[in-house]
Order: C-alpha cells, then structure tokens, then sequence
C-alpha cells in the first residue's frame, strides 16, 4: 500500500458514520491524508456486516468505505464512553455523524457538547431530512429521499415508480459533506472557530431534480417515466445488439448531425419534428425506433466503433462480473487489488475518485479489523493498559 502522506495529513477525524453518507464523507478525507478513526459499536456497527464476503461477516461496502482507517470501538451512551469522547475530541479537529439531532445529544456529540470541549471543533452531519422541519427527527435512506424528490416517479416504467440500483443520493451527499468539510477548514483558518455542516438526504436529491420540478411549476409538462430514453434530447437510450446492449446518449445539434449522417437519413436534418433538442426528445421515440433497427443486425463492439469513428457518445452496459474486464478500466487501473486479513483472496477497491497533478490521494491500508487501533488510540489519549483493560471487560471499549 502506499504510505506517502497527503493534503490533509495535520487533520484528525473522528468517524461515527454509518453505512454510507457518513462513512464515505470520512473515506474521502482519510484518502487524502486525514487521520480517520472510524467508530463503532462494541459488538461491530451494522454497517459492518451488511452484504458480507469475508470470513468473519464483513460486508463488501464497508470493505471499500473504510480503507484508510483506523478501528475503534466505544459505548458512547456510558458515563466512561463520554469521558472517553471528551478525551478524543480535545484531539480532533473533525467529527463526523450521520445522525438525527437527538441521537447526536444522547451521545454528547452535538455541537454545543463538542464546542464547549473544543472550540475549533467542525462538526460534519447529515440526516435524512435536515434538521428543522416536520420531519427532521423521521430516519430514512437514500430510496428514501429518491422517492419524495420527484425521481422514482420519472424512472422506469410508466406507473411503475423505480429505485435507481446504486445508492447515489447517500454518496452524493457524502461528497457534498466533504466539500463542505473543507469549506469550514478554510473558514477556520480565517477565524479560528469551528463550526457545524449540515447536509440532507432529501436536499441532495431535490438538488438533483431541481430541474425537472422547476418545469413542472412553470410548464406544467406533467412528464411521465420513459425507461431509458430521455425526454429533453434524442437519440438518448438503450438499445439491444446482437450479442447485448448498449447505451447511447446525444444533447446538442452537431451531435444530432453526425447521427443523422450515421443512418442515412439526411433530410432529418431540415425535419421541424427534430429542428432543437426539446423537439427531439418530444419524438424521441420514433428517433429510438430508428436506432433501434440499426443496433439490431450488428454486435455491440461494431456499434461502439461506429459510434466512436462519428464521435457519438456511447458505452455497452456490462454485468458485474464484465466491468473488471472492460479494457479501458484495467487500462487506467481503477481499481486495486486490496488486501484484508478475513479475505482469502484479494478484493478490488476503486481508487481515490479525484485525480490531482500533485500529491493525489491514496489507498494506504484496508478497513480495520473491529477495534484494531482501539488500545493505540487509548494509549495515546492518555489511558493505562490496566484502565483499558477494565474498560475491555466492561464493555466500554
């Protein structure tokens, strides 16, 4: 693993995320350099064990999420676990918790708890719905919030609403987390006070649709899900090969030129059905028809390469086990093999998703066993081997 130092190196960050908005936000920092204590439960947070591929339960999402990390395991609701917290935080620079505000003042990790111990102190939290509101003590996920932004409805077939499958609006969220993470570090550098981010499920997700209900309100369009075939722009949708299938996707005249000429159909051009982008995808059907037919009597590879040789946008959707294949992924080395005690064999994990030209960000370690780092981080705050063995049987630790 790598182990040279990055950007954010000097910062320490205490993780109490779960699952993936929070843990993600953390991942991001400990990728390029933070020192991230991930903190769970005694027995394991759930997180932990969801989607398990490990001997010992550990789940492939926590895998990926918590490379970079140091393990630490708590009872935070204890009167030795707050003091405990206390300690911790004087240390930190960063907490991270993706949890109501009542669990937060439960745990003594609300920001008036945390600023009255640390003044520098920036708190990084999300929730589903945000924190004022008539649903801001409600807990949801990510379908959660697709569901009431407009999203599942637009997805899918007409009637049918649909989840997008990848949980993007809890990783969305996490990114937005971080940037706003880093918003506060340059804040406090200007005033030397810490200060609380906040971020939401659902006002990632409304952000993400904020088009769509602005023409709503304005034109009433009254649009119905159209599976994978855009409504503002055409051609914009799948399409069957010979041998699999294949995504297409154009926006702009010239794109739509060049298809054009690709079919053979010249006087689409001058056609007023597909005279901008909107009317297009108004008759994105017919358009999807035609391409369609043209898709159907060549492999995916002869599309592709057509496409390419037009400069038109397109890419064969892969199962799971074909994206490790894909030449141009293996080509760019995007994912590395990670090694963890519980696996018998190596895991790919993606690399750290931005790419700097100087100092980038890096895979140093594989997630932490549960509570590897636990009697390190004690002994550095301070504690006997006598005390945290006491605390071990007790189950504070």
């Amino acid at each position: 693993m790598n182990k040279k130092k990055g950007i954010l190196e000097s910062y320490r960050v205490l993780d109490f995320g779960r699952y993936i908005a929070g843990p993600f936000c953390g991942m991001l920092l400990s990728d390029y350099g933070a020192e991230v204590i991930r903190i769970e439960r005694v027995d394991g947070s759930e997180d932990r064990y969801l989607q398990p591929v490990t001997n010992k339960g550990e789940g492939s999402m926590f895998l990926q999420l918590n490379r970079n990390k140091l393990g630490f395991t708590l009872n935070p609701r204890k009167p030795e676990g707050k003091k405990i917290i206390e300690k911790l935080v004087k240390t930190a620079d960063i907490v991270i918790a993706n949890l109501p505000d009542s669990t937060l003042k439960s745990m003594n990790i609300d920001y008036d708890s945390l600023k009255s111990i640390n003044p520098k102190i920036i708190l990084t939290s999300n929730t589903a719905f945000g924190t004022t509101g008539p649903y801001s003590e409600r807990v949801g996920f990510d379908g959660v919030a697709q569901a009431m932004s407009g999203a599942m409805d637009m997805t899918g077939e007409p009637g049918t609403p649909s989840k997008a499958f990848s949980p993007y609006v809890d990783f969305c969220t996490a990114s937005l987390a971080a940037f706003g993470t880093l918003l506060a570090i340059l804040e406090r550098e200007k005033t030397g006070k810490g200060q609380r981010v906040e971020t939401s499920l659902l006002t990632t997700a409304l952000t993400m649709t904020n088009n769509l209900v602005m023409e709503q309100k304005l034109l009433n369009k009254n649009r119905i899900a159209s599976n994978n075939r855009a409504q503002t722009s055409a051609p914009a949708d799948t399409f069957q090969t010979k041998d699999g299938w294949i995504l297409v996707h154009t926006v702009g005249q010239p794109l739509f030129e060049r298809w054009v000429k690709l079919m053979n159909e010249p006087e689409w051009v001058d056609d007023p059905r597909f005279k901008d982008d909107i009317s297009r995808g108004d008759n994105g059907e017919l358009i999807s028809k035609r391409m369609a037919e043209w898709c159907k009597s060549r492999t995916s590879k002869e599309v592709l390469t057509e496409l390419d040789k037009a400069r038109i946008p397109g890419g064969e959707v892969l199962k799971a086990e074909e994206v490790l294949e894909e030449p141009h992924i293996i080509a760019r080395k995007l994912f590395l093999d990670l090694e963890y005690k519980n696996l018998q064999e190596s895991a790919p994990v993606m690399v750290p998703p931005i790419e700097l030209s100087q100092n980038s960000g890096s895979v140093r370690s594989s997630a932490p066993l549960l509570g590897e780092h636990t009697e390190q981080i004690m002994i550095e705050i301070g504690y006997t081997k006598k005390q945290i063995e006491d605390l071990k049987n007790n189950r504070i630790i």
